[in-house]
């Protein structure tokens, strides 16, 4: 049989036509697990253990950080001649700029070596406090089966729409039925619900846990708000007993996983100027928000009327540190990236169903808003290719 008249490309030609098609799509920025994280400090610690002088400096600081009680302010923490000694050997090793991700196995480990190298207490100019956490931001599409939600009625609202696509998921409805028990009941564990908590918006999709935190409700629709608010489960997961807000937030420094998630929060959630300028894109303060809660700072809803979030505390007996204290609670409650991220989240969410998409499937991708955006090289790097793709016809 003849050949056809038409050149068959060969694999280059075919992967150089493909290409270009995945670049917008936000491909670059999702990496395997293993190359994304190629510094994370557990491997920075298996490679300074492999250095003698490395090796003794780490343990140095090992048995500094431990001794230094958890008592006693940060900021009025001192460490010794030697620790400082040690801290200071180990500023050109790899474990000064490792890191840890939130769904990482080992996750106690890393940040146990995160807080070991970097203490945040008086460490000279050696001293960093920032998030433990290396999260890269990519633009996956929200795929979504709206068959089944004919069973519902019409009029629903959208936070329980969303909560029957969570069950509709295996995944996700496996893990929210796992806190929904552990949260549930007269007697319940507080630490048994945090930890569940955890598990769910660490493990669920995030579009799944977003999406049923952060639905839209209208203002007079109560029973919207209420499930929405009720998705911590505030009765077993807050405290039974309102603390004191800088006595909330010393609990949770001591602890290496509340203190990361707050550092986290800090970091990608901050307005830098009276303007509300934030410091990251809205999915990294949303990520760092979602990620406190299941600790001790748990944020959530205080109304069921509005979108509104608090820290569960006061600052009523806070002394001469009163202003101190209310600025810590303004941060969750007056914080302008915090707000706008979850506005934003919601008018997304609200998007969804107020589209005919023709079909009972559908994917859709949320556009990130970042504080500084980079254009994308969309026609220059099609360009490239087009003309790499000219230059190789000779070779077909």
């Amino acid at each position: 049989m003849g050949r056809s008249g038409s050149p068959r490309l060969p694999p280059l030609g075919v992967l150089l036509l493909v290409l270009p098609l995945w670049l917008p799509l936000g491909a670059g920025d999702s990496l395997p697990t293993e190359s994304r994280f190629v510094n994370s400090c557990i491997q920075a610690r298996k490679t300074c253990q492999a250095d003698p002088a490395c090796k003794a400096a780490y343990h140095q600081l090992e048995s500094c950080t431990s001794s230094i009680s958890t008592e006693l302010p940060l900021e009025e923490s001192s460490m010794s001649a030697d620790c400082l000694e040690a801290a200071q050997q180990l500023r050109n090793s790899s474990l000064l700029g490792c890191t840890c991700h939130r769904r990482m196995k080992h996750q106690a480990t890393c940040l146990n070596i995160y807080w070991t190298v970097h203490p945040a207490r008086s460490l000279g100019d050696y001293e960093l406090d920032v998030s433990p956490y290396e999260d890269t931001v990519t633009s996956k599409p929200w795929k979504m089966n709206l068959n089944k939600l004919s069973m519902l009625k019409p009029d629903s609202d959208l936070c329980l729409k969303f909560a029957m696509i969570c069950t509709l998921n295996d995944k996700c409805d496996r893990l929210r039925k796992a806190y929904g028990e552990a949260c549930s009941g007269f007697r319940c564990q507080r630490h048994l619900c945090l930890a569940q908590l955890r598990s769910f918006f660490e493990k669920a999709a995030e579009s799944h846990a977003q999406a049923l935190l952060l639905c839209p409700c209208r203002p007079e629709d109560v029973g919207c708000g209420e499930r929405r608010r009720n998705t911590i489960a505030p009765s077993c997961a807050l405290p039974s007993e309102v603390p004191n807000c800088l006595d909330l937030r010393s609990f949770c420094r001591a602890d290496p996983l509340c203190r990361s998630r707050l550092m986290d929060f800090q970091t990608h959630c901050h307005p830098m100027d009276i303007l509300g300028t934030c410091t990251t894109e809205q999915s990294r303060c949303l990520r760092a928000y979602m990620g406190l809660i299941g600790t001790a700072m748990t944020p959530n809803f205080i109304s069921k009327v509005n979108a509104s979030v608090a820290l569960s505390c006061t600052c009523r007996g806070s002394g001469n540190l009163q202003d101190e204290c209310e600025q810590l609670e303004r941060s969750f409650s007056q914080n302008p990236c915090l707000t706008e991220a979850i506005a934003a989240k919601m008018r997304f969410h609200r998007q969804l169903f107020s589209q005919d998409w023709g079909d009972s499937t559908f994917s859709v991708v949320q556009e990130n808003r970042s504080p500084a955006p980079r254009p994308q090289p969309r026609l220059p790097v099609l360009s490239f290719f087009v003309l790499t793709l000219v230059l190789l016809q000779p070779l077909w």
